[in-house]
Protein backbone atom coordinates (compact mmCIF):
# COMPACT_ATOMS: atom_id res chain seq x y z
CA UNK A 1 0.00 0.00 0.00
CA UNK A 2 1.40 3.17 -1.19
CA UNK A 3 0.42 6.34 0.92
CA UNK A 4 0.10 9.81 -1.29
CA UNK A 5 0.38 13.20 0.23
CA UNK A 6 -3.18 15.01 -0.93
CA UNK A 7 -1.23 18.08 -2.45
CA UNK A 8 0.97 15.41 -3.93
CA UNK A 9 -1.85 13.31 -5.54
CA UNK A 10 -3.72 16.76 -6.35
CA UNK A 11 -0.72 18.31 -8.49
CA UNK A 12 0.13 14.87 -10.11
CA UNK A 13 -3.92 14.57 -11.53
CA UNK A 14 -3.78 18.24 -12.26
CA UNK A 15 -0.52 17.65 -14.39
CA UNK A 16 -1.47 14.44 -16.12
CA UNK A 17 -4.95 16.46 -16.93
CA UNK A 18 -2.72 19.08 -18.25
CA UNK A 19 -1.06 16.87 -20.54
CA UNK A 20 -4.07 14.92 -21.56
CA UNK A 21 -6.51 18.46 -22.36
CA UNK A 22 -3.27 20.02 -24.57
CA UNK A 23 -2.55 16.50 -26.09
CA UNK A 24 -6.63 15.72 -27.61
CA UNK A 25 -6.58 19.65 -28.52
CA UNK A 26 -3.19 19.24 -30.66
CA UNK A 27 -5.08 16.41 -31.97
CA UNK A 28 -8.01 17.55 -32.92
CA UNK A 29 -6.27 20.24 -34.92
CA UNK A 30 -4.03 17.82 -36.21
CA UNK A 31 -6.94 15.47 -37.66
CA UNK A 32 -8.02 18.83 -39.27
CA UNK A 33 -4.85 19.62 -40.85
CA UNK A 34 -4.68 15.80 -42.29
CA UNK A 35 -7.94 16.01 -43.98
CA UNK A 36 -6.47 18.99 -46.16
CA UNK A 37 -3.67 16.29 -47.23
CA UNK A 38 -4.12 13.17 -49.44
CA UNK A 39 -2.76 10.02 -47.96
CA UNK A 40 -1.54 6.66 -49.62
CA UNK A 41 -3.33 4.83 -46.28
CA UNK A 42 -7.06 6.28 -46.73
CA UNK A 43 -9.43 3.64 -46.33
CA UNK A 44 -7.21 2.05 -44.16
CA UNK A 45 -7.88 1.79 -40.16
CA UNK A 46 -5.30 3.50 -37.60
CA UNK A 47 -2.12 0.88 -37.28
CA UNK A 48 -1.82 2.52 -33.83
CA UNK A 49 -4.77 3.67 -32.25
CA UNK A 50 -5.69 4.09 -28.50
CA UNK A 51 -5.09 5.24 -25.25
CA UNK A 52 -1.76 4.18 -25.41
CA UNK A 53 -0.90 5.17 -28.69
CA UNK A 54 -1.93 8.72 -27.23
CA UNK A 55 0.35 8.71 -24.24
CA UNK A 56 3.37 7.98 -26.09
CA UNK A 57 2.55 10.78 -28.64
CA UNK A 58 1.63 13.47 -26.25
CA UNK A 59 4.20 12.48 -23.36
CA UNK A 60 6.43 9.60 -23.60
CA UNK A 61 8.27 11.63 -27.00
CA UNK A 62 8.74 14.02 -25.05
CA UNK A 63 10.81 12.67 -22.63
CA UNK A 64 12.20 9.74 -24.25
CA UNK A 65 16.05 11.03 -24.02
CA UNK A 66 15.19 9.56 -20.07
CA UNK A 67 15.06 5.72 -21.59
CA UNK A 68 16.50 3.54 -23.70
CA UNK A 69 19.98 5.10 -23.33
CA UNK A 70 22.66 3.03 -25.44
CA UNK A 71 25.89 1.97 -23.71
CA UNK A 72 29.38 1.36 -25.02
CA UNK A 73 30.94 -0.99 -22.04
CA UNK A 74 29.90 -3.70 -20.02
CA UNK A 75 26.95 -2.83 -17.28
CA UNK A 76 29.63 -3.00 -14.40
CA UNK A 77 29.30 -0.29 -11.66
CA UNK A 78 30.57 1.85 -14.11
CA UNK A 79 29.73 2.08 -17.61
CA UNK A 80 30.04 4.13 -20.22
CA UNK A 81 26.67 6.44 -21.70
CA UNK A 82 26.55 7.46 -25.67
CA UNK A 83 25.31 10.70 -25.68
CA UNK A 84 22.48 11.82 -27.89
CA UNK A 85 20.73 14.60 -29.42
CA UNK A 86 17.59 15.92 -30.87
CA UNK A 87 16.88 18.29 -33.63
CA UNK A 88 12.85 17.65 -33.63
CA UNK A 89 12.04 18.05 -29.71
CA UNK A 90 13.01 14.61 -28.59
CA UNK A 91 10.67 13.20 -31.70
CA UNK A 92 13.49 10.95 -33.01
CA UNK A 93 16.95 11.25 -31.17
CA UNK A 94 20.62 10.68 -32.40
CA UNK A 95 23.86 8.91 -31.72
CA UNK A 96 26.79 11.07 -30.70
CA UNK A 97 30.06 9.84 -30.61
CA UNK A 98 30.80 11.56 -27.14
CA UNK A 99 30.27 8.55 -24.16
CA UNK A 100 29.87 9.56 -20.59
CA UNK A 101 31.09 7.79 -17.57
CA UNK A 102 28.41 6.93 -15.43
CA UNK A 103 27.76 5.25 -11.76
CA UNK A 104 25.37 2.51 -13.03
CA UNK A 105 22.39 2.43 -10.52
CA UNK A 106 20.23 1.08 -13.18
CA UNK A 107 21.29 -2.66 -14.16
CA UNK A 108 20.54 -5.81 -12.69
CA UNK A 109 23.93 -6.94 -12.35
CA UNK A 110 23.50 -7.78 -8.44
CA UNK A 111 26.73 -9.90 -7.60
CA UNK A 112 28.64 -8.26 -10.30
CA UNK A 113 29.78 -10.84 -13.09
CA UNK A 114 28.00 -8.99 -15.75
CA UNK A 115 31.51 -7.66 -16.02
CA UNK A 116 34.71 -9.48 -16.60
CA UNK A 117 35.35 -11.87 -13.78
CA UNK A 118 38.82 -13.65 -13.38
CA UNK A 119 36.82 -17.39 -12.92
CA UNK A 120 34.22 -16.71 -15.32
CA UNK A 121 35.45 -15.02 -18.88
CA UNK A 122 38.22 -16.96 -19.53
CA UNK A 123 35.93 -19.95 -19.85
CA UNK A 124 33.37 -18.25 -21.86
CA UNK A 125 35.57 -17.27 -23.53
CA UNK A 126 36.86 -20.91 -24.31
CA UNK A 127 33.42 -21.86 -24.77
CA UNK A 128 32.76 -19.64 -27.88
CA UNK A 129 36.03 -20.78 -29.56
CA UNK A 130 34.31 -24.35 -28.93
CA UNK A 131 30.81 -24.28 -29.62
CA UNK A 132 30.74 -20.80 -31.28
CA UNK A 133 27.96 -18.13 -30.51
CA UNK A 134 24.56 -20.11 -31.15
CA UNK A 135 23.45 -23.18 -31.57
CA UNK A 136 21.28 -22.40 -34.74
CA UNK A 137 18.86 -25.05 -34.01
CA UNK A 138 16.10 -26.23 -30.95
CA UNK A 139 16.75 -28.14 -28.01
CA UNK A 140 15.07 -31.19 -30.00
CA UNK A 141 17.00 -31.02 -33.11
CA UNK A 142 21.00 -30.20 -32.70
CA UNK A 143 20.80 -27.54 -29.98
CA UNK A 144 21.42 -29.40 -26.82
CA UNK A 145 24.99 -29.64 -25.93
CA UNK A 146 26.58 -31.13 -22.99
CA UNK A 147 26.88 -28.01 -21.71
CA UNK A 148 22.83 -27.48 -21.43
CA UNK A 149 23.01 -31.01 -19.64
CA UNK A 150 25.42 -29.72 -17.12
CA UNK A 151 23.40 -26.56 -16.86
CA UNK A 152 20.43 -27.80 -15.89
CA UNK A 153 21.74 -29.99 -13.53
CA UNK A 154 23.53 -27.69 -11.58
CA UNK A 155 20.47 -25.35 -11.88
CA UNK A 156 17.84 -27.90 -10.51
CA UNK A 157 21.08 -28.68 -7.52
CA UNK A 158 21.55 -24.74 -6.85
CA UNK A 159 17.69 -24.00 -6.38
CA UNK A 160 16.88 -27.85 -4.61
CA UNK A 161 14.60 -29.59 -6.87
CA UNK A 162 14.88 -32.86 -8.30
CA UNK A 163 14.91 -31.18 -12.41
CA UNK A 164 15.12 -28.19 -13.92
CA UNK A 165 14.69 -26.83 -17.81
CA UNK A 166 16.53 -24.38 -19.41
CA UNK A 167 15.34 -21.59 -22.02
CA UNK A 168 16.91 -18.85 -23.90
CA UNK A 169 14.78 -16.01 -22.68
CA UNK A 170 13.37 -14.99 -19.32
CA UNK A 171 10.33 -13.38 -20.34
CA UNK A 172 9.39 -16.62 -22.75
CA UNK A 173 10.05 -18.90 -19.44
CA UNK A 174 6.97 -17.32 -18.23
CA UNK A 175 4.69 -16.67 -21.35
CA UNK A 176 5.34 -19.78 -23.01
CA UNK A 177 5.05 -22.48 -19.77
CA UNK A 178 1.94 -20.95 -18.34
CA UNK A 179 -0.74 -22.08 -21.21
CA UNK A 180 1.27 -25.61 -21.42
CA UNK A 181 0.75 -26.30 -17.71
CA UNK A 182 -3.07 -24.81 -17.23
CA UNK A 183 -5.46 -24.52 -19.75
CA UNK A 184 -9.48 -24.66 -19.98
CA UNK A 185 -11.10 -25.33 -16.65
CA UNK A 186 -7.89 -24.58 -14.60
CA UNK A 187 -7.61 -21.47 -12.30
CA UNK A 188 -4.96 -19.10 -11.82
CA UNK A 189 -4.77 -16.86 -9.01
CA UNK A 190 -2.07 -14.30 -9.76
CA UNK A 191 -0.82 -11.14 -7.30
CA UNK A 192 -2.24 -8.16 -8.71
CA UNK A 193 1.89 -6.69 -9.52
CA UNK A 194 3.30 -9.88 -11.06
CA UNK A 195 5.23 -9.24 -14.07
CA UNK A 196 3.91 -8.87 -17.47
CA UNK A 197 5.04 -12.04 -18.50
CA UNK A 198 3.15 -13.57 -15.99
CA UNK A 199 0.08 -11.79 -17.19
CA UNK A 200 0.63 -12.61 -21.08
CA UNK A 201 1.11 -16.09 -20.18
CA UNK A 202 -2.04 -16.82 -17.80
CA UNK A 203 -3.62 -14.92 -20.56
CA UNK A 204 -2.73 -17.24 -23.34
CA UNK A 205 -3.05 -20.06 -21.42
CA UNK A 206 -6.96 -20.04 -21.69
CA UNK A 207 -7.59 -20.59 -18.20
CA UNK A 208 -10.02 -18.30 -15.65
CA UNK A 209 -7.44 -16.06 -14.11
CA UNK A 210 -8.10 -14.09 -10.50
CA UNK A 211 -6.21 -11.77 -9.22
CA UNK A 212 -5.71 -11.17 -5.47
CA UNK A 213 -4.17 -7.93 -3.43
CA UNK A 214 -0.73 -7.61 -3.90
CA UNK A 215 1.38 -9.38 -1.17
CA UNK A 216 -2.00 -10.06 1.21
CA UNK A 217 -2.18 -13.79 1.72
CA UNK A 218 -5.35 -13.06 3.87
CA UNK A 219 -7.01 -11.71 0.11
CA UNK A 220 -5.61 -14.91 -1.45
CA UNK A 221 -7.50 -17.09 1.06
CA UNK A 222 -11.03 -15.40 0.85
CA UNK A 223 -10.22 -16.02 -3.12
CA UNK A 224 -9.27 -19.12 -2.82
CA UNK A 225 -12.04 -19.74 -0.63
CA UNK A 226 -14.85 -18.51 -2.81
CA UNK A 227 -13.41 -19.81 -6.04
CA UNK A 228 -13.54 -23.65 -4.63
CA UNK A 229 -16.82 -22.85 -3.36
CA UNK A 230 -18.32 -21.09 -6.76
CA UNK A 231 -16.25 -23.69 -9.23
CA UNK A 232 -16.20 -23.10 -12.81
CA UNK A 233 -17.80 -20.00 -14.64
CA UNK A 234 -21.57 -21.39 -15.31
CA UNK A 235 -21.31 -25.50 -15.44
CA UNK A 236 -19.70 -24.90 -11.41
CA UNK A 237 -17.79 -28.02 -11.86
CA UNK A 238 -14.61 -28.36 -9.58
CA UNK A 239 -11.33 -26.63 -11.44
CA UNK A 240 -9.44 -29.01 -12.57
CA UNK A 241 -6.59 -27.59 -11.49
CA UNK A 242 -5.68 -24.19 -9.66
CA UNK A 243 -2.01 -22.37 -9.40
CA UNK A 244 -1.27 -19.38 -7.53
CA UNK A 245 1.60 -17.59 -9.13
CA UNK A 246 3.88 -15.04 -6.87
CA UNK A 247 7.15 -13.40 -7.27
CA UNK A 248 10.05 -13.53 -4.76
CA UNK A 249 11.13 -10.07 -5.23
CA UNK A 250 8.66 -7.85 -7.25
CA UNK A 251 10.81 -5.57 -9.55
CA UNK A 252 8.48 -2.82 -9.42
CA UNK A 253 8.40 -2.81 -5.47
CA UNK A 254 11.54 -4.24 -4.09
CA UNK A 255 9.13 -6.14 -2.18
CA UNK A 256 9.73 -9.61 -0.92
CA UNK A 257 6.77 -12.14 -1.66
CA UNK A 258 5.16 -13.34 1.75
CA UNK A 259 6.25 -16.68 1.12
CA UNK A 260 5.52 -18.92 4.25
CA UNK A 261 1.68 -17.51 4.65
CA UNK A 262 1.18 -18.03 0.93
CA UNK A 263 2.37 -21.44 0.64
CA UNK A 264 0.66 -22.75 4.23
CA UNK A 265 -2.87 -21.23 2.01
CA UNK A 266 -1.93 -23.13 -0.78
CA UNK A 267 -1.28 -26.52 1.19
CA UNK A 268 -5.13 -25.95 3.12
CA UNK A 269 -6.79 -25.81 -0.45
CA UNK A 270 -4.56 -28.01 -2.14
CA UNK A 271 -3.75 -25.13 -4.72
CA UNK A 272 -0.05 -25.56 -6.52
CA UNK A 273 2.38 -23.03 -5.75
CA UNK A 274 4.42 -21.19 -9.09
CA UNK A 275 7.24 -18.77 -7.82
CA UNK A 276 8.75 -16.52 -9.90
CA UNK A 277 12.33 -15.89 -8.64
CA UNK A 278 13.75 -13.57 -11.48
CA UNK A 279 14.82 -10.65 -9.02
CA UNK A 280 15.60 -13.25 -5.83
CA UNK A 281 17.15 -16.13 -7.13
CA UNK A 282 21.05 -15.30 -6.38
CA UNK A 283 21.01 -12.25 -4.88
CA UNK A 284 19.41 -13.06 -1.72
CA UNK A 285 19.73 -16.26 0.99
CA UNK A 286 22.71 -16.51 2.66
CA UNK A 287 24.07 -19.19 -0.08
CA UNK A 288 22.36 -16.84 -3.03
CA UNK A 289 19.55 -19.52 -3.03
CA UNK A 290 16.89 -17.03 -2.90
CA UNK A 291 13.50 -16.30 -1.34
CA UNK A 292 12.99 -19.97 0.26
CA UNK A 293 16.11 -20.01 1.87
CA UNK A 294 15.49 -16.47 3.48
CA UNK A 295 12.50 -16.77 4.18
CA UNK A 296 13.02 -20.48 5.64
CA UNK A 297 10.57 -22.31 2.94
CA UNK A 298 11.23 -25.79 1.92
CA UNK A 299 11.47 -26.47 -1.94
CA UNK A 300 9.35 -29.23 -1.86
CA UNK A 301 6.47 -26.93 -0.73
CA UNK A 302 7.09 -24.94 -3.93
CA UNK A 303 5.97 -26.63 -7.13
CA UNK A 304 6.75 -25.06 -10.01
CA UNK A 305 9.94 -22.50 -9.51
CA UNK A 306 11.05 -20.14 -11.91
CA UNK A 307 13.86 -18.01 -13.00
CA UNK A 308 16.18 -15.60 -14.94
CA UNK A 309 20.04 -15.75 -15.71
CA UNK A 310 19.74 -12.02 -16.42
CA UNK A 311 20.20 -10.57 -12.86
CA UNK A 312 22.53 -12.78 -10.64
CA UNK A 313 24.50 -14.58 -13.14
CA UNK A 314 25.49 -12.11 -15.57
CA UNK A 315 24.04 -13.80 -18.58
CA UNK A 316 20.31 -14.67 -20.09
CA UNK A 317 17.55 -16.61 -20.53
CA UNK A 318 15.59 -18.50 -17.77
CA UNK A 319 14.68 -21.91 -16.14
CA UNK A 320 12.04 -24.07 -14.62
CA UNK A 321 12.89 -26.42 -11.68
CA UNK A 322 10.32 -29.03 -10.35
CA UNK A 323 9.79 -32.77 -10.30
CA UNK A 324 11.49 -34.81 -12.42
CA UNK A 325 7.76 -36.02 -14.16
CA UNK A 326 7.43 -32.09 -14.49
CA UNK A 327 10.45 -31.35 -16.34
CA UNK A 328 9.71 -34.02 -19.01
CA UNK A 329 6.41 -32.80 -19.34
CA UNK A 330 7.39 -29.65 -20.29
CA UNK A 331 10.39 -31.04 -22.38
CA UNK A 332 7.49 -33.00 -24.11
CA UNK A 333 5.46 -30.18 -24.81
CA UNK A 334 6.52 -26.79 -24.51
CA UNK A 335 6.99 -24.34 -28.02
CA UNK A 336 10.08 -22.60 -26.18
CA UNK A 337 11.93 -25.95 -26.10
CA UNK A 338 10.88 -27.23 -28.97
CA UNK A 339 10.74 -24.56 -31.37
CA UNK A 340 12.80 -21.93 -30.05
CA UNK A 341 16.88 -21.61 -30.83
CA UNK A 342 18.40 -22.95 -27.66
CA UNK A 343 20.48 -20.90 -25.48
CA UNK A 344 23.64 -19.70 -26.17
CA UNK A 345 26.66 -22.04 -24.97
CA UNK A 346 29.08 -19.15 -24.02
CA UNK A 347 25.59 -17.96 -21.73
CA UNK A 348 25.27 -21.45 -20.89
CA UNK A 349 28.50 -21.36 -19.24
CA UNK A 350 28.62 -18.35 -17.97
CA UNK A 351 25.71 -19.59 -15.82
CA UNK A 352 27.54 -22.61 -14.46
CA UNK A 353 30.99 -20.72 -13.88
CA UNK A 354 28.84 -18.29 -11.76
CA UNK A 355 27.03 -20.77 -9.88
CA UNK A 356 30.27 -22.35 -8.76
CA UNK A 357 31.75 -19.24 -7.68
CA UNK A 358 28.80 -18.49 -5.62
CA UNK A 359 28.85 -21.78 -4.56
CA UNK A 360 32.31 -21.38 -3.42
CA UNK A 361 33.73 -24.76 -6.30
CA UNK A 362 36.10 -22.20 -7.51
CA UNK A 363 38.28 -22.41 -4.97
CA UNK A 364 37.62 -19.19 -3.46
CA UNK A 365 35.49 -17.30 -1.21
CA UNK A 366 34.68 -14.34 -3.43
CA UNK A 367 30.97 -16.05 -3.95
CA UNK A 368 29.91 -15.63 -0.15
CA UNK A 369 31.92 -12.10 -0.27
CA UNK A 370 29.65 -11.23 -3.35
CA UNK A 371 26.22 -11.98 -1.05
CA UNK A 372 27.40 -10.33 2.16
CA UNK A 373 28.74 -7.03 0.18
CA UNK A 374 25.04 -7.19 -1.98
CA UNK A 375 23.60 -7.59 1.48
CA UNK A 376 25.11 -4.36 2.89
CA UNK A 377 25.22 -2.44 0.43
CA UNK A 378 21.24 -2.75 -0.56
CA UNK A 379 20.37 -2.58 3.55
CA UNK A 380 22.72 0.97 3.74
CA UNK A 381 21.80 2.71 0.59
CA UNK A 382 18.06 2.21 1.42
CA UNK A 383 18.68 3.54 4.97
CA UNK A 384 20.54 6.36 4.05
CA UNK A 385 17.74 7.46 1.23
CA UNK A 386 14.76 6.96 3.57
CA UNK A 387 16.30 8.92 6.43
CA UNK A 388 16.82 11.83 3.59
CA UNK A 389 13.56 11.43 3.32
CA UNK A 390 12.87 10.14 0.13
CA UNK A 391 10.18 7.41 -0.40
CA UNK A 392 11.22 4.40 -0.63
CA UNK A 393 9.57 1.18 -1.36
CA UNK A 394 10.24 -2.43 -0.63
CA UNK A 395 12.13 -4.26 2.35
CA UNK A 396 15.28 -5.11 3.60
CA UNK A 397 17.72 -6.98 2.02
CA UNK A 398 16.16 -6.57 -1.21
CA UNK A 399 18.45 -4.53 -3.81
CA UNK A 400 15.43 -2.91 -5.86
CA UNK A 401 14.90 0.09 -4.31
CA UNK A 402 12.09 2.19 -5.70
CA UNK A 403 12.43 5.98 -4.94
CA UNK A 404 8.84 7.74 -6.00
CA UNK A 405 8.64 10.24 -8.24
CA UNK A 406 4.36 10.30 -8.47
CA UNK A 407 4.42 13.98 -11.09
CA UNK A 408 4.90 13.52 -14.91
CA UNK A 409 7.43 16.51 -14.63
CA UNK A 410 9.50 14.88 -11.95
CA UNK A 411 10.51 12.10 -14.40
CA UNK A 412 12.85 13.28 -16.67
CA UNK A 413 13.76 16.10 -14.00
CA UNK A 414 15.36 13.72 -11.62
CA UNK A 415 16.58 11.48 -14.81
CA UNK A 416 18.49 13.95 -16.48
CA UNK A 417 19.45 16.11 -13.28
CA UNK A 418 21.16 12.52 -12.36
CA UNK A 419 22.86 12.12 -15.24
CA UNK A 420 24.19 15.67 -15.56
CA UNK A 421 26.36 14.87 -12.04
CA UNK A 422 27.14 11.76 -13.82
CA UNK A 423 24.62 8.77 -12.10
CA UNK A 424 22.93 6.41 -14.29
CA UNK A 425 19.61 6.08 -12.94
CA UNK A 426 16.17 4.39 -14.14
CA UNK A 427 12.84 6.15 -14.32
CA UNK A 428 9.69 3.96 -14.28
CA UNK A 429 6.40 5.56 -15.50
CA UNK A 430 2.99 3.54 -17.08
CA UNK A 431 2.70 1.54 -18.35
CA UNK A 432 5.08 -0.49 -16.52
CA UNK A 433 3.61 0.95 -13.31
CA UNK A 434 0.45 2.21 -12.46
CA UNK A 435 -0.23 6.10 -13.85
CA UNK A 436 -0.24 8.11 -10.84
CA UNK A 437 2.52 5.77 -9.17
CA UNK A 438 5.83 6.91 -11.16
CA UNK A 439 8.90 6.15 -10.13
CA UNK A 440 13.13 6.09 -9.68
CA UNK A 441 14.12 2.52 -9.72
CA UNK A 442 17.50 1.63 -8.59
CA UNK A 443 19.51 -1.56 -8.35
CA UNK A 444 22.40 -2.08 -6.15
CA UNK A 445 25.17 -4.35 -6.79
CA UNK A 446 28.07 -6.31 -4.90
CA UNK A 447 30.83 -4.39 -7.32
CA UNK A 448 29.37 -1.06 -6.13
CA UNK A 449 32.05 0.40 -3.45
CA UNK A 450 31.80 2.61 -0.71
CA UNK A 451 32.90 5.30 -2.27
CA UNK A 452 29.89 4.70 -5.57
CA UNK A 453 27.48 4.63 -3.02
CA UNK A 454 28.44 7.59 -1.04
CA UNK A 455 28.42 9.21 -4.01
CA UNK A 456 25.26 8.34 -5.62
CA UNK A 457 23.99 9.07 -2.44
CA UNK A 458 25.19 12.70 -2.77
CA UNK A 459 23.84 13.23 -5.82
CA UNK A 460 20.78 11.86 -5.78
CA UNK A 461 20.22 13.89 -2.15
CA UNK A 462 21.06 17.17 -4.13
CA UNK A 463 18.90 16.37 -7.04
CA UNK A 464 16.20 15.50 -4.36
CA UNK A 465 16.32 18.73 -2.94
CA UNK A 466 16.18 20.17 -6.43
CA UNK A 467 13.08 18.37 -8.31
CA UNK A 468 10.79 18.13 -4.80
CA UNK A 469 10.66 14.34 -4.17
CA UNK A 470 11.48 14.10 -0.63
CA UNK A 471 8.11 13.83 0.34
CA UNK A 472 8.97 13.24 4.13
CA UNK A 473 11.45 15.34 6.81
CA UNK A 474 14.69 14.25 6.82
CA UNK A 475 15.37 12.02 10.07
CA UNK A 476 16.77 14.04 12.51
CA UNK A 477 13.43 16.58 11.63
CA UNK A 478 11.09 13.96 11.23
CA UNK A 479 8.31 13.41 14.20
CA UNK A 480 5.93 12.44 12.61
CA UNK A 481 4.15 10.83 9.34
CA UNK A 482 2.10 13.48 7.19
CA UNK A 483 -0.89 13.09 8.38
CA UNK A 484 -2.93 13.57 5.00
CA UNK A 485 -2.56 10.58 2.21
CA UNK A 486 -4.10 9.17 0.11
CA UNK A 487 -3.70 5.27 -0.28
CA UNK A 488 -3.17 3.92 -3.74
CA UNK A 489 -2.47 0.07 -4.44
Amino acid sequence: MIKIPYLTALSTYFSYGLLFAFGQFRDFFRKIFDSWHSSNLQGYAPICLGLEDFYIRRLYLRIQDCFGRPISSSPGAWFDVVERHSNDNNKTLKRTTKVTRCLNLGSYNYLGFAAADEYCTPRVIETLKRFSPSTCSPRVDGGTTILHNELEVCVANFVGKPAAIVFGMGYVTNSAILPVLIGKGGLIISDSLNHNSIVNGARGSGATVRVFQHNTPSHLEEVLRQQIAEGQPRTHRPWKKIIVIVEGIYSMEGELCKLPEIVAICKKYKAYVYLDEAHSIGAVGKTGRGVCELLGVDTADVDIMMGTFTKSFGSCGGYIAGSKELIQYLKYTCPAHLYATSISPPAAQQIISSIKVILGEDGSSRGAQKLARIRENSNFFRSELQKMGFEVLGDNDSPVMPIMLYNPAKIPAFSRECLKQNVAVVTVAFPATPLLLARARICISASHTKEDLLKALEVISQVGDLVGIKYFPAESDKQHQEPGALKLE
